[in-house]
Order: C-alpha cells, then sequence, then structure tokens
C-alpha cells in the first residue's frame, strides 16, 4: 500500500495544521496588544493621579491589594508591576493607545497607534543607530505592529535598560522580527548590540563589489562581542589556555556564540581544513551568512592586534573564495576576534587588503563595565585567559 492510499488526507491535514497554528500566532498576537493597550492605559492613570500628588503614599499598593481581593486569582497586577505599567506609559506617553477596556480614564494624547491586522507582514530589521533618531510622529504603520507585538515583560527589560527611545526601538524591531526569548532579549541587552553594530573597523566599502552588500555586511557585525558563557576550567594548566581553548569553549557553546554573532550566522565547523599546493592551513570557525550569501571566516587571537593577523585572514578568504564559494554567492568576509584592538592601528593595517574584513574585540564576563557586572555571575578560571602569555 503505497503512502497516498494509506494516508488519503494528508493534504488535508497539513492545510488544516497550519490554518491552526496561523489562527494561534494571530489570536496571541491580537491578545498581546490588547494587554499593552490596557497596561498603557492604566499606567497613563496611575501616572497623572501619583505624579501630581492627587494620591497618598501607598496608593498603589492598596490599589493592588484590593484589586486582588475583587478578582481572586488575578495575575499581573502586583504593586511593581503597576509601576511598571506607569513607567510604561511615561516611557511612551507621546503615543495614545485607544480600544482598551478603561478608555473612559484614559488620558488624551498626540496620537493614536494604527491598529490594523498585518498578520502577513515581515516586520522590519531596523537599525536606528544609523538612520538617526525618528520622533514619533515619522514611526511607520509596521512599526507601530512590531511595538504592540513585543510582550510587556520584553518592554519591561527595554525601558528598563534603555537610555532613549532610539536606543528602544532598535531591540523593539529586533524582538519583533527575531522573536526573541526574555533571556534573548536580555543577553543581546548585556551585550550593547545598539552601540557595537556598524562600528567595527573594517574595508567592506572599498573591497565589497556592491555598496547594498557593504552596507548590510557593515550591519551584520558588532565591535564587541560579549563572551561571558565561556568555560575554560578543563585546561589542564596555564601554557594550554590559548587560542584552540578559547575556540574550544566557543564550540562548546556555540549556540549561544551564534545568538551572539546574529540569528544569520549558520555554523558551518572549527578548524576547517583547506590545502593549497599540498599544504594544510586551519581556519577557527568557518560561518554561512544567510542574509550575506556568503561565507564568514572567524580567527580567534587570545591577546593584542597585530597586522600580521590580517595577511593569515586574507589568505584564507582567497583559498575559500577560489576551492568553496558557490558562483552564486557573495565575497568570502572575514572576522579577526581580538582580546585587545587599537582602532587607529586597524584602520591603517587593514585598508591596503583586498578582501573583505574587519576586526572586532571580545569581553569576557569579568571585562563588562561596573554598572553590569551585576547581571552576571562570575565565570571560575575566566582570569586565566586574561594572563596568558604571548600569542600563537
Amino acid at each position: 500500500m503505497n503512502n497516498e492510499n494509506q494516508y488519503p488526507y494528508i493534504g488535508a491535514v497539513k492545510l488544516i495544521k497550519t490554518a491552526i497554528l496561523k489562527s494561534r500566532y494571530l489570536a496571541a498576537r491580537l491578545a498581546n496588544g490588547e494587554q499593552l493597550k490596557l497596561y498603557f492605559s492604566i499606567g497613563g492613570y496611575v501616572s497623572a493621579n501619583t505624579r501630581q500628588g492627587k494620591w497618598g503614599t501607598g496608593a498603589i499598593e492598596t490599589i493592588s491589594r484590593e484589586l486582588q481581593a475583587a478578582l481572586p486569582g488575578l495575575r499581573g497586577f502586583s504593586a511593581s508591576s503597576i509601576r511598571y505599567m506607569r513607567q510604561f506609559y511615561e516611557t511612551w506617553q507621546g503615543f495614545s493607545i485607544h480600544q482598551s477596556p478603561i478608555g473612559e480614564i484614559e488620558k488624551p494624547l498626540d496620537r493614536q497607534l494604527p491598529t490594523d491586522d498585518l498578520a502577513d507582514t515581515d516586520f522590519p530589521v531596523l537599525c536606528l543607530a544609523t538612520t538617526g533618531h525618528r520622533s514619533s510622529d515619522e514611526l511607520s504603520q509596521t512599526e507601530m505592529q512590531a511595538f504592540l507585538s513585543v510582550g510587556f515583560t520584553h518592554h519591561i527589560q527595554i525601558f528598563s535598560k534603555c537610555k532613549d527611545k532610539t536606543e528602544s526601538w532598535y531591540y523593539i524591531c529586533q524582538c519583533a522580527a527575531r522573536f526573541w526569548s526574555v533571556a534573548t532579549l536580555k543577553s543581546h541587552l548585556k551585550a550593547d548590540d545598539f552601540h557595537r553594530l556598524g562600528a567595527f573597523p573594517n574595508n567592506f566599502a572599498l573591497t565589497l563589489p556592491d555598496d547594498k552588500q557593504a552596507a548590510r555586511a557593515v550591519r551584520a557585525f558588532k565591535d564587541e562581542y560579549l563572551l561571558d558563557f565561556i568555560n575554560i576550567e578543563d585546561a589542564s594548566d596555564e601554557a594550554d589556555v590559548d587560542e584552540r581553548v578559547l575556540e574550544s569553549s566557543l564550540v562548546g557553546e556555540i549556540k549561544r556564540f551564534i545568538q551572539s554573532l546574529g540569528s544569520d550566522f549558520c555554523f558551518i565547523g572549527n578548524q576547517h581544513r583547506i590545502i593549497v599546493e599540498e599544504e594544510e592551513s586551519f581556519i577557527d570557525l568557518l560561518f554561512y551568512h544567510r542574509a550575506l550569501r556568503c561565507l564568514v571566516a572567524i580567527e580567534l587571537k587570545k591577546g593584542k592586534f597585530k597586522p600580521a593577523y590580517l595577511g593569515q585572514l586574507n589568505y584564507y578568504l582567497s583559498a575559500l573564495d577560489a576551492q568553496e564559494r558557490h558562483p552564486e554567492e557573495n565575497p568570502s568576509i572575514g572576522l579577526l576576534l581580538c582580546k585587545e584592538a587599537k582602532r587607529g592601528v586597524v584602520e591603517l593595517a587593514i585598508r591596503d587588503f583586498n578582501k573583505p574584513m574587519g576586526v572586532a574585540i571580545y569581553r569576557l564576563g569579568t571585562d563588562i563595565p561596573k554598572p553590569y557586572q551585576s547581571l552576571i555571575p562570575l565565570i571560575n578560571g575566566v582570569k586565566k585567559i586574561l594572563n596568558t602569555g604571548e600569542n600563537n
């Protein structure tokens, strides 16, 4: 009996399954939007009455307690949650979100967010750091839909950590487009993606034939990568703590490393072997970038940047383009990841190479600036990699 006779309704099952999943997704998204509207309007109401001194001390705690008594089992309305709603409103008070169940007590504001259903719209991956500040009157309908699709817990993380609306919008749009979990969002906030993307020294404008490809490549990389998850405690002694140990740690945590690089990176392998005239060479880490449509070779250096490292990386890229690059793919790109690098030295060293390359630095857990140190646990043994001897 063939599969068609055995499963005569397989096509119908697939179609109905897709419809169910799409319906669930849309229902969840619409429900999330309604919840945000409710929280926004409650936050506006609380803000108007607390900031102007209409309510006395302890009002929010009393309201929370009375709500719990009036609606047994109610969740999400603790005193701290209500304060977050107030902060949510005060962060975005240039916008008015109507159609909430308590619309009659909303404070009228400047502008209403569009609520049209854009179920089939792909949210844009925005990099507002490079496009400049955009005021509330300039935000597009799709951006508003991105705002309404992001969960309140995500919003709390964003408005609690970001310094201005431009930075906040970057993370909101990333969450909407990439479907980041709260844990993933926290890791990107901790790594300070907004200020790091597109800031690293490179020669893309000189070596990539297409200006748009060069711009995409710049936005695909950061000038610093936070590698707070690596664990080198298995190294037998200090002499073993070198690039290979760092590489092994990254490969062991490849999911987190890809997360720090970006979701478009696909891991191919480590110690990728290339042979030219019977001479072997090994690329530390090799990736494929879906949006850039090219191979990405990453070389790891445990210490300070040296111009000689670029010659090695340039050779690897030449070999990849000659032997492994497919005809429809773009030129391979190289990333040199060092512990230290002076920008002026890198820019001077890199400009005359003919292969697209960039240089970034990495930070370990103990390198994080003081305001962020309390956010992550210290990693046992990480100081070894900071005090290692000469580079290989």
